[in-house]
């Protein structure tokens, strides 16, 4: 078993051509010994955003605070504390903070061997 907290784990800021005000935090991974996936925890600075991209899995996303939109190639969804939201593989996407605060959410993606 493995017990951490978030105290325990680098906070690294995502720079690029494409993001803006986004941190990420690796919870669980490999190194850990999860098999099968990878847990991340991301925030997005007010006015941040992340990535316009497609990967070819999909990945599920806990907001734990903020609000904000995800975006598709076809819409905007409003998204808020509490919603979860399953991205299809390779659908394109990007979540924007629209808020006051910092939005904060949780990324399963599967392990890539």
């Amino acid at each position: 078993m493995v017990i951490k907290t978030l105290d325990d784990i680098p906070k690294k800021g995502i720079e690029g051509v494409g993001v803006e005000a986004v941190s990420k935090q690796v919870l669980l991974s490999q190194s850990d010994g999860a098999l099968h996936f990878t847990m991340r925890r991301f925030e997005i600075e007010p006015g941040g955003f992340s990535f316009y991209h497609t990967h070819d899995f999909e990945h599920e996303i806990y907001i734990l605070a903020g609000e904000g939109v995800v975006r598709n190639d076809h819409s905007e969804t409003p998204i808020h504390q509490d919603m979860v939201i399953l991205v299809m593989p390779n659908e394109i996407h990007q979540i924007i903070n629209r808020g006051q605060t910092n939005l904060t959410f949780i990324c399963v993606v599967p392990t890539v061997t």
